[in-house]
């Protein structure tokens, strides 16, 4: 029995299966999720678990290189975008409109919904690589 780390085996074999500049999305309850592209549903009720408690455990096992967000998460949720700015120091991201963050998630390789409640807390990962290059 796997004692550490993320014990969900649909999101660790996920995560496991990365390459070097894939994209994937942490997500909130009500996120539309493309038809095809494959989710791991961790959502029980409202708020767990929350966007903060995904994000951590799956940056411990994965290489961030960059990451997408709405750019309205500047204004409606100021508390979550500082916690991902301090999660990811030093990453390189990119925002854009809701409506084309949407459109942009049909590309994701897979999918996390949490059972996030609160406005804009959806995020695009990159996938970096763990050793020097």
């Amino acid at each position: 029995m796997k004692k550490r780390g993320i014990l969900n085996a649909q999101l660790a074999g996920y995560i496991a299966a990365l390459g070097h500049n894939d994209i994937f999305l942490i997500g909130d309850a009500g996120l539309p999720i493309p038809a095809g592209v494959p989710t791991v549903d961790l959502a029980l009720c409202g708020g767990v678990p929350s966007f903060e408690q995904v994000l951590s455990a799956v940056l411990e096992e994965t290489q961030v290189e960059f990451y997408y967000l709405a750019e309205e998460i500047t204004g409606k949720n100021v508390c979550l975008l500082q916690y991902i700015k301090a999660s990811l120091p030093n990453v390189d991201n990119e925002f854009m409109p809701h409506s084309e963050f949407k459109e942009f998630t049909k590309k994701v390789k897979f999918a996390i919904r949490t059972g996030e409640f609160t406005p804009f807390p959806n995020i695009i990962l990159r996938a970096g690589v763990a050793f020097p290059v």
